[in-house]
């Protein structure tokens, strides 16, 4: 199970990460860093037993950002539907 809120570490380290919405194929994080929020859409992928949260390597793989909310939405629609991501081999 993915955690429905966090602080990040590492490349993120203070980062505050909300849930906003999730289904079997995607996950729409709100994350916030000062002042500045923004969203983050990835396609769901398990590694080593857990579900992976993306790392900046992710982004345009298996993973979007903006600044919109409304954009996350059709982002989170379009990998549900398949649209967007397809198949993403286990090993990337």
């Amino acid at each position: 199970m993915i955690e429905s809120t966090f602080i990040g570490k590492g490349e993120v380290r203070g980062f505050v990460f909300n849930l906003v919405r999730s289904s079997e194929k995607a996950y729409i994080y709100r994350v916030k860093s000062e002042d500045i929020e923004w969203y983050e859409v990835f396609k769901h992928k398990v590694s080593f037993g857990k579900v992976s949260y993306p790392t900046s390597k992710a982004f345009g793989i298996w993973a979007k950002w903006t600044y919109s909310l409304d954009v996350a939405e059709d982002i989170f629609k379009r990998i549900n539907s398949g649209e967007l991501f397809g198949v993403i081999p286990a090993d990337l």
